[in-house]
């Protein structure tokens, strides 16, 4: 009797609105190679680590750290390019700095003493991002009267808008689904910094996957694009397509990091 073909496990360790693009991506890979795949979500990078999924889709920073414990552990090999003009094109994406529209704030420098909203400290857009700011400065962790930890991009927006909190930096790719999702927040938050670009979020795979699986499912991905078929669910997502990265795109993220630890903010 043939043995049926082992599941294929995906995981997201990113912001919920992003998964209905993940989810593209992992039944296209299944379709495409003839064998069950399942998208999950991801708990802990301990299972990127004992190779209990083949591929995540996972940001910058926990993908640095993992390849700086281990190189082994995980290869960056395809990542998304977001449709809007300011992105050029790229892989890249921004963290815009946002606050309450009623803020008297115009500019960085006027967030001193003000509240800050991260979504988690493995969270690139939201936390290193600002860490580097402050190192770029010469300034530290106190130059915020305090950092609220909120899980998700989108609760940082809600606590925004809310005026929960004085401002928060946020995935640009993130923030515009959002807003696209909650159009009334549009006019409840400004807009009043970029930080970045950034080489935006890898889709990586794990050891678990042997190097022609890995080879086949870049092609399956950085062709999305090229399939008409495909371009509308892309678009609901906000994205042209998938190209190919590697370990060396993510150096500007390995920069940054170095310079919050030279720093003694993380």
């Amino acid at each position: 009797m043939q043995r049926s073909p082992e599941v294929l496990v995906f995981a997201t360790y990113l912001a919920p609105c992003l998964k209905p693009l993940y989810q593209l991506v992992t039944d296209t890979v299944g379709e495409e190679l003839g064998r069950p795949t399942r998208l999950v979500d991801g708990t802990s990078l301990d299972q990127l680590r004992q190779g209990e999924v083949g591929f995540a889709f996972l940001c910058g920073l926990p993908y640095v750290r993992l390849r700086r414990e281990d190189p082994s552990l995980v290869d960056a090999i395809a990542a998304p390019v977001v449709s809007e003009v300011r992105y050029g094109g790229r892989p890249i994406y921004f963290s815009d700095v946002i606050v309450p529209r009623d803020s008297p704030a115009k500019a960085w420098g006027d967030l001193r003493g003000a509240s800050w909203a991260y979504n988690e400290p493995d969270s690139h857009s939201g936390y290193l991002v600002t860490l580097s700011r402050l190192a770029e400065t010469a300034e530290r962790a106190t130059y915020f009267s305090r950092w609220d930890p909120t899980g998700f991009h989108e609760r940082s927006i809600e606590m925004v808008a809310r005026g929960e909190v004085g401002a928060s930096a946020i995935d640009s790719h993130v923030l515009e689904l959002a807003l696209r999702n909650r159009p009334a927040n549009r006019d409840r938050i400004r807009v009043i910094d970029v930080l970045g670009p950034s080489t935006i979020q890898p889709l990586v795979a794990t050891r678990a996957v042997s190097e022609s699986l890995k080879r086949d499912v870049a092609e399956i991905v950085v062709a999305l694009g090229d399939r008409p078929e495909h371009r509308e669910r892309l678009q609901r997502s906000l994205v042209d397509g998938f190209v190919t990265v590697d370990d060396g795109s993510y150096a500007d993220i390995r920069r940054m990091l170095a310079a919050a630890e030279a720093a003694r903010l993380c």
